[in-house]
C-alpha cells in the first residue's frame, strides 16, 4: 500500500522506536545502578516526551531548562560554557536542582547571585571537567580537543577550593561505543581520582551510544559497576541524547527536480543546509532509500531500494536540497532505478540533532513534523509558514 505524507518535506518520528530505545536506557541503567537523564540538547519535540523514560533532565539553556520544568518530573540539571547573572537568576526561579559551572570564575558569580536568592542554598553544584582524553573522531564534536572550551583541565584546580562543590561532570564522547567510555573511565580517575572523595556525585554525560544494536552493553555496565565498587558513596548519572531517539526518526522529501552536471543531480524539497545540518557540519551521508510501501515506521520496508556507494548499483545520481548554496547536498547514491520527479526520497536516523538545528536560510520552509503513532497513521504534531520565518527576523 502507498502511503501518502500529505506534505513534504517532513520530519516523521516513530514513537514505537522511541519505546524500544526507553526500554534500553532504563535496563541498562537499572543494571548498572546509574542514574539516567535525557539531554534536552539533541531533541527537544514534547509530542513526543511521553514515550520517553528517564528520571530527569540536562539542560544547556535557560529555554531548555525551561522545557525541563514543563515538560518532566525529576532531577533538572543544566550546564552551558558561560551563564549571564539573568541566566542564573532565571534558572533559580525555575527550581533547577543541579548546575554544574565550567570555570571557577563562573562559580564565584554564581555565589554571588545564589546568596541573594530565596532558591540559591537548594541547588546542587557541580564543575565540569576535562580530562583532557580525546576520543571524538570529529574535531568539532570533541570536547577534549586542544584549545577546547569545555571543561576545567585539571591544572586549572590548583589554589582552588572545593567547597560548596558536591559534583563533577564529564563529557567526551560523542556516538561511542563501550570502549571509548572504559578509556575515558581510566583519564578521570588518572587525573582526578584524588578530588573524588570530595564530592558526593558524577555526571559521566553523554555520547553512549547504548540503543546501537552492536553497542556492547554488558561492558558498559561491567565498567560503571566497577567505577560504583571504587568510589561507593558517589551518584552516578549519565545523560544521552541521541540514544533515546537514535533510528527513530525520517526525513521525507520529495524530488522537485533531475538535472544533470557530469551526472544525474536530483533536487528535493528538504534542504542539508536548512533541514539537517549535520550532513555539512560532521560531514556525513545520511542513509537513504526509495520505497512505494513505507507506512511512517523508522525501519526501512523490505521491498526498500537502498542508497549504496556511488556505482555499487546501476544508477548512481547525487542528492541537493532547493537553497542557493552550492554545498546543499546530502551526498551521492547509488539505486536500482535513477528517483524521477515526484518520487520520495526517505532519509533515516532523523530525530537527533536535526529539528533543534533547522533554519531558515533563503526562506526555506521548516518541515512539518508527524508523529507515527502506528502502522500508516501519522499525527500532524506542527507545520510552519512565513510567519515563522518572519518572526525570527
Amino acid at each position: 500500500m502507498t502511503v501518502v505524507i500529505p506534505e513534504t518535506p517532513a520530519f516523521v518520528v516513530d514513537t514505537e522506536k522511541i519505546r524500544r530505545n526507553a526500554a534500553i536506557l532504563n535496563d541498562v541503567a537499572n543494571r548498572a545502578g546509574v542514574t539516567l537523564l535525557l539531554a534536552l540538547k539533541a531533541f527537544s519535540m514534547p509530542a513526543a516526551f511521553p514515550y520517553m523514560k528517564a528520571a530527569g533532565t540536562c539542560a544547556s539553556s535557560v529555554h531548555e531548562a525551561r522545557l525541563a520544568v514543563e515538560h518532566f518530573p525529576g532531577e533538572r540539571h543544566v550546564f552551558a560554557a558561560a551563564f549571564s547573572e539573568s541566566d542564573m537568576k532565571t534558572l533559580l526561579d525555575l527550581g533547577i536542582n543541579h548546575i554544574t559551572f565550567n570555570s571557577f570564575a563562573q562559580l564565584r558569580q554564581w555565589r554571588r547571585v545564589a546568596a541573594d536568592h530565596p532558591n540559591g542554598a537548594s541547588v546542587e553544584v557541580g564543575l565540569r571537567i576535562n580530562p583532557q582524553h580525546s576520543e571524538g573522531q570529529v574535531p568539532i564534536y570533541d570536547p577534549c580537543a586542544p584549545h577546547s572550551r569545555l571543561g576545567i583541565c585539571r591544572d586549572a584546580f590548583k589554589g582552588e577550593s572545593l567547597e560548596g562543590i558536591s559534583g563533577f561532570h564529564c563529557h567526551n564522547l560523542c556516538e561511542q561505543n563501550a570502549d571509548a567510555f572504559i578509556r575515558t573511565l581510566a583519564a578521570i580517575e588518572n587525573r582526578f581520582g584524588d578530588l573524588l572523595p570530595q564530592i558526593t556525585w558524577f555526571n559521566l554525560g553523554g555520547g553512549h551510544h547504548i540503543t546501537r544494536d552492536d553497542y556492547d552493553r554488558e561492558a558498559f555496565i561491567d565498567a560503571i559497576r566497577g567505577f560504583r565498587t571504587r568510589y561507593p558513596w558517589l551518584k552516578l548519572y549519565i545523560e544521552p541524547g541521541e540514544a533515546h531517539v537514535l533510528n527513530a526518526g525520517t526525513f521525507v522529501t520529495t524530488v522537485l527536480d533531475v538535472v544533470d552536471n557530469c551526472g544525474p543531480i536530483a533536487i528535493v524539497d528538504g534542504s542539508a543546509a536548512c533541514h539537517t545540518p549535520d550532513v555539512i557540519e560532521m560531514p556525513y551521508r545520511p542513509r537513504a532509500y526509495l520505497t512505494a510501501t513505507w507506512d511512517g515506521s523508522a525501519e526501512p520496508p523490505a521491498d526498500a531500494d537502498r542508497g549504496a556507494e556511488p556505482g555499487s548499483k546501476a544508477c548512481t545520481i547525487r542528492i541537493g536540497g532547493p537553497s542557493c548554496l552550492a554545498g546543499d547536498i546530502f551526498g551521492d547514491y547509488a539505486f536500482d532505478r535513477l528517483p524521477t520527479t515526484g518520487d520520495r526520497i526517505y532519509f533515516e536516523d532523523m530525530a537527533l540533532y536535526t529539528m533543534v538545528k533547522t533554519n531558515t536560510f533563503n526562506g526555506i520552509r521548516l518541515p512539518n513534523l508527524y508523529l507515527k503513532t502506528a502502522p500508516s497513521a501519522f499525527e500532524l504534531v506542527r507545520s510552519f509558514s512565513y510567519d515563522d520565518f518572519i518572526s525570527r527576523l
